[in-house]
């Protein structure tokens, strides 16, 4: 956002004794005059700046509206489910209301946020970590987080030649892409657990990024021997083919609760139209509702997240192997804001991400705003 300039200094000359004007020189009282001005609007607008003011006329200045298109990523993952029921029961459209919506699908949280830097999606549901790198990569100035989705949901499976956690060394391990949420979390725990990660030692482990349907071949050809997977991925491993869990990152967090997927917003999208950011948000809590509203009908909530799943090109889930994935997961639009030091942490020691101050990176407004919403299914007011 642009704030306001500082003002120019300007020479003011005036004829006298007969000499042309442009010949004169200002005296020394005018100059002490000038830089005392200047002190003193610099000191003002210091005060202005720490009281807030100065921040608030610059954000009236700026001139803002309905979008006429949000364009939103998302992945074909149960960890997404509130975008899968938002779409399918076109409860962010709703919402939206004249602001059309585009959506596209990914297979990574980084490859979403390079779109948004790229100026091609305007907000998209991701994991914490490539959030917290692009937020500190860029200074604080290319996204913010507005909303949770889904806590949960993420496991380490491997395959039966692992025996347990000390019998890792030498293997090869899989994650979505280098610098997501489960690589992050895989190469923390492996650290803690005395491993190095593609050196040469006699502890070393291989961590090849994929994609997580690629995971599930190489799991069935041997090529890998395990992965930290989001849901209903680790459960499929675990169904078909034969994978075991190692490690529930529930069990690596206070309460059992992590971020596992937030929406977030290009920041300059949302200095423009703040009103459609609002709107998005209160789409995403709608979505939320219905999955919990529709907690003991699994049947519906089978077949709409299939729908969802389908439309986001991943096939449907047998219901059995949805609902074992489902209990992984704790929809919530809660971005759990507490966790965020810890996540930047572990993305410095695993050397994805740089440190930061991470001050301004949840922005929880939209989502005060957007409560209390209407329950699912009916219009909002």
């Amino acid at each position: 956002m642009g704030g306001q300039q500082p003002p120019a200094l300007v020479t003011v000359t005036a004829g006298s004794g007969g000499r042309p004007a442009a010949s004169r020189r200002p005296g020394w009282p005018l100059v002490l005059t000038a830089l005392v001005l200047l002190t003193a609007l610099t000191a003002a607008a210091t005060w202005l700046r720490a009281d807030g003011t100065l921040e608030a006329w610059e954000q009236a200045s700026t001139e803002t509206s309905d979008a006429a298109e949000l364009r939103l990523g998302y992945f074909g993952n149960l960890t997404h489910g509130p975008a899968l029921v938002g779409l399918e029961e076109d409860l962010f459209a709703r919402e939206l209301g004249g602001t059309a919506l585009s959506t596209q699908v990914f297979g990574s949280g980084p490859t979403a946020v390079e779109a948004m830097n790229a100026g091609t999606l305007d907000a998209a549901l991701v994991g914490p970590s490539p959030a917290i790198n692009s937020y500190a990569q860029s200074g604080g100035e290319s996204l913010v987080i507005v909303a949770g989705a889904a806590s949960g949901g993420a496991q380490f499976v491997v395959t039966g030649d692992v025996a347990d956690e000390g019998d890792l060394a030498g293997t090869t391990l899989a994650t979505p892409e280098f610098g997501g949420t489960q690589d992050v979390a895989l190469r923390t725990w492996l650290a803690g657990q005395g491993y190095g990660v593609d050196g040469d030692g006699e502890r070393s482990v291989a961590i090849t990024p994929m994609p997580n349907g690629q995971a599930l071949q190489m799991l069935r050809q041997g090529q890998i021997d395990g992965g930290w997977l989001p849901q209903p991925w680790a459960t499929r491993a675990v169904q078909e083919e034969g994978a075991r869990v190692l490690v529930d990152e529930r069990d690596l967090w206070a309460d059992g609760r992590f971020p596992t997927t937030v929406l977030v917003v290009r920041q300059d999208y949302l200095a423009r139209h703040p009103q459609t950011v609002e709107r998005l948000v209160r789409g995403l809590e709608r979505s939320v509702d219905w999955l919990d509203a529709h907690e003991d009908d699994p049947v519906t909530v089978a077949g709409t997240l299939n729908a969802g799943l389908v439309e986001a090109g991943t096939e449907a889930l047998p219901q059995t192997t949805l609902i074992d994935a489902l209990g992984a997961l704790e929809w919530t639009v809660d971005p759990l804001t507490g966790t965020y030091p810890a996540l930047l942490a572990d993305g410095v020691a695993a050397g994805t991400t740089q440190d930061a101050p991470l001050e301004g990176l949840v922005d929880e407004r939209f989502l005060e705003r957007a409560r209390p919403s209407a329950p699912a299914g009916e219009e909002a007011p």
